[in-house]
């Protein structure tokens, strides 16, 4: 009927919900979410285990995945995995992936979470800060991955959805640092998917845009009257909300004959939003201590 779903503006589980795919879409495969404990990452994992999926999420932080595991055991009645890693350093990724081989014996969808970003002119911005983020957005996609690979898809298949945004594919002004690691992560899926398409490995993107009722809404969408007229602009005329997650578990199914390909997931924005360039006039910089 072309109205969204209701939207979660914190990171807590639907108190009622609707399956828009069947719920054996994801039954008894394991996923593991990179960046599960928040935002986007976190309504992935409860949508996937809405749909009969053994999940795993994990971040730099434990306590924060502790807790979203908690949230998620007492919404669905079965366990998550909480565990850390760092996604720039590849030893902490293989203990993260020989916990989970030991725990599940296998592991079959990977969603790639993690990312690093924040508003800056190009002209205050660091270069440890753009390395940064290329390291966590671009090299850590390709770190997890990598070991992934290694451990379990390379004899077993599975199935990869990167989360990005369309920073790649055009000019935006104050996020040339997100602009150059989602370009990489774009290029990256288009080399893994036919390296590994032989495997029965598909890789593929999702790549939402402003989502309401998270960080990135309130810190990139602007003021108030801001978000209204970029969002009026746009075709759909609204912003997206969490429930963007059956994207990723559309994405992640069987269902998907679907490999090197972008899901652009952003009410068409991308092709209507114009750039605000005055919002590098008297710009505060943030102190890019990165």
């Amino acid at each position: 009927h072309g109205q969204p779903p209701p939207n979660i503006d914190e990171d807590d589980c639907l108190l009622e919900y609707c399956h828009l795919f069947s719920v054996q879409s994801a039954q008894d495969k394991v996923a593991f979410i990179i960046g599960g404990g928040s935002e986007i990452g976190f309504l992935i994992a409860q949508v996937f285990m809405r749909h009969s999926c053994h999940m795993v999420i994990a971040s730099r932080s434990l306590p924060r995945v502790s807790t979203a595991s908690k949230k998620l055991v007492a919404a669905k009645g079965q366990w998550c995995l909480p565990l850390s890693l760092d996604v720039q350093d590849p030893p902490t990724i293989i203990v993260a992936v020989d916990e989970v081989l030991r725990e599940f014996g296998k592991m079959d969808i990977l969603v790639n979470g993690a990312a690093g970003n924040f508003p800056c002119p190009a002209s205050t911005l660091s270069f440890n800060a753009f390395k940064t983020v290329l390291d966590i957005d671009a090299a850590g996609t390709f770190n997890v991955s990598h070991v992934l690979y290694e451990k379990f898809f390379q004899d077993h298949g599975g199935v990869i959805v990167n989360i990005t945004v369309t920073l790649g594919s055009w000019g935006q002004v104050l996020l040339i640092h997100a602009g150059a690691a989602k370009a990489a992560m774009d290029a990256m899926m288009c080399h893994l998917a036919v390296e590994w398409g032989h495997g029965n490995i598909r890789v593929n993107i999702l790549a939402p845009g402003l989502i309401s009722g998270t960080k990135g809404f309130q810190q990139l969408g602007g003021p108030q009257a801001s978000r209204i007229l970029h969002f009026l602009r746009s075709p759909l005329q609204r912003a997206g909300n969490k429930i963007i997650a059956h994207s990723a578990l559309f994405l992640a199914s069987p269902a998907a004959f679907v490999t090197g390909a972008v899901l652009v997931a952003n009410g068409g924005m991308w092709l209507t939003s114009p750039n605000n360039t005055e919002m590098l006039v008297g710009f505060p910089s943030f102190p890019t201590k990165l």
